[in-house]
C-alpha cells in the first residue's frame, strides 16, 4: 500500500481480516457490540496517530510546489535558474524528489505558463529532463532530438522560450552512451538518420590521432565527441540567433552545456 505509515501495519490499522490480532479481539469481544465499537474507535485513533507524523514528514513546503508565475519568473536571475536545475539534480540523485499535487499544477498553469529555463535534450528514454532535474508542470521548456543538436526549428523554439515567454536559462544536455553520437562516430548511412548525423561533424572534427581508433566501441572517444557536441551546440546559439545573443549580452539569459550520466543520474556541467 503506497504511502501507508509502517507503524500503521504494526498497530493493526491495515491488518487483514484473518490477522491474528483480530482473532484475539474477536475472542475477547464475543458478541458485545458496544465493545466492538469501542475497539474500532480505538483502532481508528491509533491509525490516525500513526499516520499524522508520516504525513507531516512527507509533506512538501508550499514554496517548493508553487508554480512559476510571470512575477516569479521575472524575479529569477539567470544564475538562479541554473542553480535550481543543479539543486533538482541533487534531489534526483538522492532519491528525494519534491512531491507536489500535479493536478493542482495542471489547473494553476492552464491559463499561463512562465517556465524559468529551456532545455535541449536527447530523445533517449533514459534522460527525461523534467525528471533528471526534478522539475514539474510549468517549470521548464524541453526540446528533444537525437543527439541534442539544434536546427532552425529548435532555435526558433528557444527564441520563443526566452524572448517571448521569459525563460532565464538555456541548457544543452548531452549524455554518455548516446546512440546518435555512436552512429556519427561509425558514419552510419540509414534513411534520414544520415542527414541527422551531419549535425555532429563539428564535434567529430575535434578528434585527434591520440584519441585512438574512430569506433563506437572506443568509449572515451565517444564521450569526448558527446561533450564536444554539447559545448559546441551551446556556443552556437548566440551565433545563430540575434535574439538569443542580445539576451545573453544584456545579462537576461545564460546558456550552459551539461552531460548526464545514465549510470548514476548525475549531471555534470561543462
Amino acid at each position: 500500500m503506497v504511502g501507508t505509515p509502517p507503524d500503521a501495519f504494526a498497530s493493526g490499522c491495515f491488518a487483514h481480516p484473518t490477522h491474528p490480532s483480530l482473532d484475539v479481539l474477536r475472542s475477547e469481544l464475543g458478541n458485545d457490540a458496544k465493545g466492538e465499537i469501542m475497539i474500532t474507535r480505538r483502532l481508528f485513533c491509533g491509525c490516525l496517530a500513526a499516520a499524522l507524523p508520516f504525513a507531516s514528514a512527507h509533506a512538501q513546503p508550499s514554496g517548493e510546489c508553487a508554480i512559476f508565475t510571470p512575477e516569479r519568473q521575472k524575479a529569477t536571475a539567470p544564475d538562479e535558474a541554473i542553480a535550481r536545475l543543479k539543486d533538482g539534480n541533487a534531489r534526483f540523485m538522492a532519491g528525494k524528489p519534491v512531491n507536489c499535487d500535479l493536478m493542482a499544477q495542471v489547473k494553476q498553469t492552464a491559463s499561463n505558463q512562465s517556465p524559468f529555463a529551456a532545455i535541449v535534450g536527447c530523445i533517449d528514454s533514459r534522460v527525461p529532463p523534467e525528471l533528471v532535474f526534478d522539475q514539474r508542470i510549468g517549470d521548464v521548456f524541453c526540446a528533444r532530438v537525437a543527439g541534442n543538436c539544434v536546427n532552425t526549428d529548435i532555435i526558433g523554439s528557444l527564441e520563443y522560450s526566452t524572448k517571448v515567454s521569459g525563460a532565464k536559462a538555456i541548457v544543452v544536455l548531452g549524455h554518455n552512451s548516446c546512440g546518435a553520437i555512436k552512429s556519427a562516430v561509425d558514419d552510419v548511412k540509414l534513411g534520414n538518420i544520415t542527414a541527422l548525423l551531419r549535425n555532429f561533424r563539428p564535434a567529430l572534427a575535434t578528434l585527434k590521432p591520440s584519441d585512438g581508433h574512430r569506433d563506437s566501441h572506443n568509449h572515451p572517444l565517444v564521450q569526448k565527441v558527446a561533450e564536444a557536441n554539447a559545448r559546441l551546440t551551446a556556443a552556437s546559439l548566440p551565433k545563430r540567433s540575434r535574439i538569443i545573443r542580445t539576451l545573453v549580452d544584456s545579462g537576461e539569459l545564460k546558456i550552459a552545456a551539461a552531460m548526464h550520466d545514465i549510470t548514476t543520474g548525475q549531471v555534470s556541467w561543462l
